[in-house]
């Protein structure tokens, strides 16, 4: 069974020597078989290389030493025209060169020693193999890059919906602060850092008074914006450190770490200016709607949990409420007939 014989290479020879040129042509003549010549074509100048559609040849076969230009040169020039292998032939056996050649983007490097003629074959063979197995690892790169691009990007978006549905789990829709469930989970984690380190915590208790007739009389929506009236002017009143939450209907909570519950009558006092004077902007009407405030602390009143804490704020709450509204009440001074704090 007679050997197929081997497909035949496009090649571009850059040789000034012409005798050269033919050994290298009949050296591929001899490989592959006569129907080689149709795919090479022999230039003698580094312009006539550069002339010629580099990106039509499987190999150039590169001599070191041309009449207009160095080959380290061409070899550079080669390369920014065409993703093609450059294999020198020369007759420099300078390994310095051999390895710049290399180091520069050169296939290999064959000295013309010897019976270097029958090594020509073998050295075109594997050098276009190997363009082609680089080539194929660099397209498959770019595409694990492009792909694990698209992954960071999915994971970004991801990472962005997921923050969003957390947001949105912890935030009450309408006022935008947090939610019970978030609050409580603020509350917590500050009750067991003021308890470890002897920090006071102060929580305050919010309520409108009379704003279930103002929501009857003047409807739901006028209603709504007086709960964000009221959210605003709270978030004007916080701190970095401090949190607040809806509690209820139209019942606020708010929370000051290392914070007395002294300290936090000045901001209620604040608050209800605040307040008041939102909800008139937003109403636009006579009908007074009022804030009643009570307050609690770590250190004033010694609550054993979390929970007895905002119980505390809360009983506060109901005495202002009881005592005429439109005040603020603190936990202590529940037994007494709270004053209004004007």
């Amino acid at each position: 069974m007679s050997e197929t014989p081997p497909t035949s290479p496009r090649v571009l020879i850059v040789e000034d020597d012409a005798d050269q040129r033919s050994l290298l042509r009949e050296t591929l003549k001899l490989r592959y078989g006569p129907g080689v010549e149709a795919g090479i074509v022999s230039v003698a100048t580094g312009r006539e290389c550069l002339a010629q559609n580099l990106s039509a040849f499987d190999v150039v076969l590169l001599d070191y030493h041309l009449p207009d230009v160095e080959g380290i040169r061409l070899l550079e020039k080669v390369l920014a025209l065409a993703d093609v292998p450059v294999v020198f032939v020369t007759g420099e056996s300078d390994s310095a060169l051999a390895a710049e050649a290399i180091k520069r983007g050169a296939q290999d490097y064959v000295v013309k020693l010897g019976d270097y003629l029958f090594a020509i074959p073998v050295v075109i063979e594997k050098s276009i193999s190997q363009h082609r197995v680089r080539r194929e690892n660099d397209h498959l790169r770019a595409q694990l890059e492009l792909m694990l691009a698209e992954l960071k990007l999915k994971n970004a978006q991801l990472e962005e919906s997921l923050a969003k549905l957390r947001s949105m789990a912890a935030t009450d829709h309408l006022t935008g602060l947090s939610n019970r469930r978030r609050f409580n989970e603020d509350l917590q984690r500050q009750f067991s850092e003021a308890a470890r380190y002897g920090h006071d915590l102060t929580c305050c208790m919010c309520d409108l008074d009379d704003y279930k007739q103002l929501n009857d009389s003047l409807g739901h929506q006028l209603g709504d914006e007086v709960l964000m009236a009221t959210a605003k002017a709270i978030r004007g009143v916080l701190r970095m450190s401090d949190s607040a939450a809806r509690y209820g209907g139209d019942e606020f909570v708010l929370l000051f770490p290392n914070t007395t519950s002294r300290e936090a009558l000045t901001v209620g006092r604040r608050l209800r200016e605040q307040v008041a004077l939102g909800i008139r902007r937003c109403t636009n009407s006579s009908r007074s709607v009022t804030l009643s405030v009570g307050v609690a602390s770590v250190q004033a009143d010694h609550p054993a949990s979390a929970d007895m804490l905002v119980s505390m704020a809360d009983r506060a709450l109901y005495a202002a409420k009881g005592a005429g509204k439109d005040r603020i009440v603190l936990f202590g001074d529940v037994p007494q007939a709270a004053e209004k704090n004007a």
